[in-house]
């Protein structure tokens, strides 16, 4: 063992014998150096476009409908109020576990069969950078309940039927769910 190691440590003195040799292994060190730190001033990158909260699923389609609202034709300067039905709902993953027994009496002509299931459902839980947590298998989002547009062409019946077709098309929901009046 002994032998190995003063081989090797020959080895290494005559690598870093060279003034190049041992530039080049100190620039190595620091590239390799900078390479584990760099990352910790990096901002992690946030998709816009993920929605966590019934808030957020409001917000954002209110801005869109007023954008897309505002370039109908007539529609004007407009407000967009939405309300939902329920909040984001969110879907785990479960481990099922199945007891099953079964029981058998048999009295003269009589005979009765008694089952009993017991099922337990567990979420399966992960490990993450920001800890333990379920694993999602899916995000449910919220439904929307009714559209309230109040805009300044609100008072005309073309640029009304014309809003409520974009609302119901956009949010799949009934013209009986919109609301359309016009902008003071």
């Amino acid at each position: 063992m002994q032998e190995i190691l003063s081989a090797w440590t020959g080895r290494i003195r005559a690598l870093t014998a060279s003034r190049k040799t041992r530039k080049m292994l100190i620039a190595f060190g620091i590239v390799g150096v900078l390479l584990l730190v760099i990352p910790e001033f990096i901002p992690e990158k946030t998709d816009n476009a993920v929605i966590s909260t019934a808030d957020d699923f409001v917000r954002q389609t209110e801005e869109r409908l007023t954008a897309l609202i505002g370039r109908i034709e007539g529609a004007g300067a407009c407000q967009v109020m939405v309300t939902l039905e329920n909040g984001v709902e969110y879907v785990y993953a479960t481990e099922e576990k199945s007891n099953s027994d079964r029981q058998e009496d048999i009295s003269g002509e009589d005979t009765r069969l008694t089952q009993r299931d017991d099922s337990e459902s567990a979420a399966i839980i992960i490990d993450t950078d920001s800890g333990r947590e379920g694993l999602l298998v899916t995000e449910i989002q919220p439904t929307v309940r009714g559209v309230v547009v109040v805009c300044e062409g609100g008072d005309d019946e073309e640029v009304c039927s014309r809003v409520s077709k974009v609302v119901t098309v956009a949010l799949n929901i009934s013209s009986k769910r919109v609301c359309i009046t016009k902008l003071s």
